[in-house]
């Protein structure tokens, strides 16, 4: 597997050296190569709802997550105790993972060219959800869309929120540089 980790890696890195960076270049006229928009890191969020109370249900949204991403992820916990939500102080309440460089370009190339086509019903994904500053959050309703999850062994279905960072500064440059990685954006 590290060999094909290593030629996807080369393939969208390839793709966005060779053929996305000219072209946001002669689009929004930088002057300076590194003015031209990047990806910065990607988030990936994985909660457990009310689901919290049992450890084996945080071990299970820890296992999926490091098979989906190749990385261990960072267990969050509560801040504060909310009684309605039957919540205590600092106890685990999903998992979080930061994927930068190599890491980061096979889970975006998987993300797009095998997990979003699998999804029922798929018309592509909103393009109004960036922040303004140039960052793309989208929300995925089952974890078994990858095909690293075993989807016998899946003891729940959990979501996930996978926020894209980039160096843009606004939306529309943005939104230019995922079109040129073949973001599946909704069309109107």
């Amino acid at each position: 597997m590290a060999t094909a980790n290593k030629a996807n890696n080369a393939r969208l890195r390839k793709l966005y050296d060779e053929k996305i960076k000219p072209e946001l270049k002669k689009q929004y006229g930088y002057k300076n190569d590194m003015a031209i928009p990047r990806l910065d890191k990607i988030v990936v969020n994985m909660g457990c709802g009310e689901n919290a109370q049992d450890s084996k249900k945080i071990q299970g949204a820890v296992a999926d997550m490091t098979a989906i991403t190749g990385q261990k992820p960072l267990v969050t916990r509560s801040r504060k105790a909310i009684a309605a939500f039957k919540l205590r102080e600092d106890i685990p309440i999903g998992c979080k993972v930061t994927l930068r460089g190599a890491r980061m370009y096979e889970f975006l190339d998987r993300l797009i060219t095998i997990a979003m086509p699998r999804i029922r019903d798929f018309r592509g994904v909103s393009d109004k959800s960036f922040d303004g500053n140039g960052n793309y959050a989208l929300g995925l309703k089952e974890q078994i869309i990858f095909p690293e999850i075993n989807f016998d062994k899946v003891d729940a279905i959990r979501g996930m929120d996978i926020i894209i960072c980039t160096t843009a500064n606004t939306d529309d440059e943005a939104r230019s540089l995922l079109k040129g990685f073949s973001m599946p954006f909704r069309t109107r």
